[in-house]
């Protein structure tokens, strides 16, 4: 589906996270598995083993475990991704792990083809990520730990010189609401 049917229709202020993988040298398994949030310019990022559908799959199970089933859904009610093959089961991600209440996890939307554009705050992010770890590196001695690292200080860099909060900033101000 479309992300312009929720945005044009029923929930024109839904809030959107961007997906996304980012690939290390052609060839290599390990990839990065990121999800920005808009309204915070906040990002997440895993490494997998292999970019599959199974590895986002594990992340999601993981995020909702511990989060909670709540804050993953307030977090991340829409997900918009591309179609590549790592998320071409929109159902299984939309699915919770404990269908109590006959709720989904979250809605999966994708761009349209070639238009990268549409989730342009987490293609802005892979530029930073760019800056540290080149196009065509290995991701393969690399640890989550070395991502963590990278993605603090992503989350730590204010982007806005009107408004100079950072990403980390932002979040702050929603756990203490």
């Amino acid at each position: 589906m479309r992300i312009s049917c929720v945005l044009r229709g029923k929930n024109p202020d839904a809030n959107v996270a961007e997906m996304d993988t980012v690939e290390g040298r052609k060839g290599d398994e390990k990839v990065l598995l990121t999800i920005y949030l808009r309204p915070f310019r906040f990002m997440l990022a895993f490494l997998m083993d292999n970019q599959d559908m199974e590895n986002v799959l594990r992340h999601f199970h993981w995020l909702e475990d511990i989060l909670g089933l709540d804050l993953f859904r307030d977090l991340f009610p829409v997900i918009l991704t591309d179609n590549g093959p790592e998320f071409k089961d929109p159902l299984s991600l939309e699915e919770p792990l404990d269908t109590y209440d006959g709720l989904k996890r979250t809605r999966i939307f994708y761009c349209d083809p070639g238009k990268a554009y549409q989730k342009g705050g987490i293609e802005k992010n892979h530029e930073l990520i760019r800056y540290v770890i080149p196009k065509g590196t290995s991701f393969e001695s690399l640890a989550q730990e070395d991502i963590d690292l990278l993605i603090n200080h992503i989350n730590s860099y204010s982007r806005n010189e009107r408004a100079p909060f950072t990403p980390f900033d932002l979040m702050e101000k929603l756990i203490r609401v």
